[in-house]
C-alpha cells in the first residue's frame, strides 16, 4: 500500500458517520471498549498495545504500536424497553397530595435499534524514542425512539376548569401537539491528538489532547415546560423555548488525556489513563432541560490495567474502569430537585433546582466501576484469538426512574470474543462480537409512587477493522 493513503479522507468519513451515528454506548454512555482488539477482550488491554488505536485507551503506548493506519466500524444493537404499572391516581389531584402524573400504563419497545460506530487511528513514530497518533472514534449514549403510549393529568390542577386529560406520547406531549413520540438522542465525535515518548524499555509516558463534538436531540418532553426555570421565573406567563422539539443542537468541548506504560519485565505490563472532565460549550437549544443552562460536559475516566503474559503465545488481562458520572449536574442531579421549583406544586421556592437552573433536576446517575478480564492465545502462525468478561454495576439507583426511561443505561454485563487473521505480514484483519444480557431496574414513577416504572436492555455488537504497518 502507499504510504501516501489519503487516510485523512477516510477520517473525515468517519467523523462523519460518528456524529450523525445514534447509538446506546454500554457502561452508562461510555462504550465497553474501542478498538477491536480491545473490544474482543471486554475493554482490557490499556497494557497490551497491539493496534494505532489504542492509544484512545492509553496514550503512553504509542511508541509500541509501530507506524500504523487501522480502520474500523461496529454495526450495534441495542434493544430497549419499558413497562408502566396501573395508577391508583391515574392523573388525579389528592388534597395535601398535589396532582399525579401517570405514564400509561404502557409497554413500549424502542425503535431505531441498529447502528453503526466508526474508527480510524494512525500512528508515526519518531527519533529517540518519542512518537505520535491521530485517532478518531465515534461514541453514542442515551438514546431512545419511543413511538406511542399515554399520560394522564391534569394540566391545571384541582381549582382550574380544565378536566384530567389522557395524551398521547409517553410523557403526553400530544397536549402541545406532539405525535406521541418521545426519546432523545445523544452523540459523539472525538480526536485525539496523542503525543508519547518511551524513556526505556520498561516505562513510556504520553499525552493527547482530546477534542470532541457532540449532537443532541430531544422530543416529546413539552409536558415538563411548568417545571422549567423559563416559566416559573415569569411567573407562569412564559413557555420556554428551549425544553423539547428542537431538533438537533451541536456542542463543542476539549480535556486532557494521560497515561503511563510500563513493561516491568517479560512476564507483566502495568498501564494507567486518566482522562479529565471534558469541558463543552452549552446546548443552547435545550437550555430549559439540562442543568445550568444546557451545560452537559463528559465526565472524567480512569483507567488502570495489568497484563500477565504467561507464555509467548498466552496473555491475561486485569483492568479496572471508573467513570464520574457524579460531577456532570446534568447526569447526577436527582430528579426530586425538581420538587423545590415553585411551580411543581410541593410548595417549594427555589428556581435554582427547577429545570435549566443551576440545581436542575437530572438523571440521577451515579459513579460507575468496571472490572474487566481478558485473554489473548495466537498459535504464533496466522491466528490470534480473544476472549472478555466485564461487569459494573449500572449507574441509575431505583429512584431515579421517570426522566431516566429517556436513557436506560442498563447493562451491567458484557461478554466479548474476537480473532485476528494476518495471512499477510503487516496486514491484518480483526473481528470482535459483543453480548450483553439483559437488565432490568424497577422503581416507583416519581410523579405518582402509585405505579411503578420498569425498563432494561440487552445489546449486541459485531465490529471488524484492518490495519497496514508500514
Amino acid at each position: 500500500m502507499n504510504k501516501k493513503f489519503n487516510w485523512l479522507t477516510v477520517a473525515a468519513a468517519a467523523v462523519s458517520l460518528a456524529v450523525a451515528g445514534n447509538a446506546f454506548a454500554t457502561n452508562g454512555y461510555f462504550t465497553h471498549g474501542t478498538g477491536t482488539k480491545n473490544k474482543s477482550m471486554a475493554g482490557s488491554g490499556i497494557a497490551l498495545p497491539e493496534d494505532a488505536i489504542d492509544v484512545a485507551n492509553n496514550p503512553a503506548v504509542t511508541p509500541f504500536v509501530g507506524d500504523q493506519l487501522i480502520v474500523g466500524a461496529a454495526l450495534f444493537s441495542p434493544i430497549r424497553k419499558y413497562e408502566t404499572s396501573a395508577s391508583m391516581a391515574n392523573g388525579g389531584c389528592f388534597p395535601g397530595m398535589g396532582c399525579a402524573f401517570t405514564i400509561g400504563p404502557n409497554s413500549l419497545k424502542s425503535k431505531s435499534n441498529t447502528f453503526v460506530i466508526p474508527h480510524i487511528a494512525k500512528s508515526w513514530q519518531l527519533d529517540n524514542g518519542a512518537a505520535w497518533a491521530l485517532a478518531f472514534y465515534g461514541r453514542g449514549g442515551m438514546n431512545t425512539n419511543w413511538q406511542g403510549g399515554t399520560a394522564t393529568f391534569d394540566p391545571d390542577g384541582p381549582m382550574g376548569p380544565a378536566p384530567i386529560m389522557t395524551q398521547p406520547g409517553t410523557y403526553g406531549d400530544g397536549l402541545f401537539g406532539g405525535s406521541g413520540k418521545a426519546g432523545v438522542n445523544l452523540s459523539q465525535a472525538f480526536l485525539d491528538i496523542t503525543w508519547a515518548k518511551q524513556v526505556n524499555e520498561n516505562f513510556s509516558f504520553g499525552v493527547s489532547a482530546v477534542l470532541v463534538a457532540q449532537m443532541f436531540e430531544a422530543k416529546g418532553i413539552r409536558t415538563f415546560s411548568a417545571y422549567t426555570e423559563t416559566f416559573a421565573a415569569s411567573g407562569g406567563m412564559t413557555m420556554p423555548e428551549n425544553l423539547s422539539n428542537n431538533s438537533t443542537d451541536w456542542s463543542y468541548g476539549y480535556g486532557l488525556k494521560v497515561g503511563i506504560h510500563a513493561p516491568i519485565n517479560d512476564m507483566f505490563s502495568f498501564g494507567v489513563m486518566y482522562q479529565t472532565k471534558i469541558s463543552m460549550t452549552e446546548f443552547d437549544d435545550y437550555s430549559d432541560l439540562f442543568a445550568d443552562g444546557g451545560d452537559f460536559d463528559i465526565p472524567a475516566d480512569l483507567k488502570l490495567g495489568l497484563t500477565v503474559h504467561t507464555s509467548e503465545s498466552l496473555a491475561f488481562n486485569f483492568d479496572i474502569e471508573h467513570i464520574q458520572y457524579s460531577d456532570i449536574d446534568a447526569v447526577a442531579n436527582p430528579i426530586s430537585n425538581i420538587f423545590a421549583c415553585p411551580t411543581a406544586g410541593a410548595g417549594g421556592n427555589d428556581l435554582s433546582s427547577c429545570l435549566g437552573g443551576t440545581n436542575g433536576a437530572g438523571f440521577g446517575w451515579d459513579d460507575m466501576t468496571v472490572y474487566k478480564i481478558g485473554m489473548r492465545w495466537t498459535n504464533n502462525e496466522d491466528w490470534t484469538w480473544r476472549l472478555g468478561y466485564s461487569y459494573g454495576e449500572q449507574p441509575i439507583p431505583s429512584s431515579e426512574m421517570t426522566f431516566n426511561i429517556l436513557a436506560p443505561a442498563t447493562i451491567e454485563h458484557h461478554f466479548t470474543a474476537g480473532f485476528t487473521l494476518e495471512r499477510t505480514k503487516g496486514r491484518q484483519f480483526n473481528v470482535a462480537l459483543m453480548y450483553a444480557p439483559d437488565s432490568e431496574v424497577v422503581g416507583p414513577q416519581n410523579f405518582d409512587p402509585s405505579q411503578s416504572v420498569s425498563f432494561e436492555m440487552y445489546q449486541w455488537e459485531l465490529e471488524a477493522s484492518y490495519s497496514w504497518r508500514f
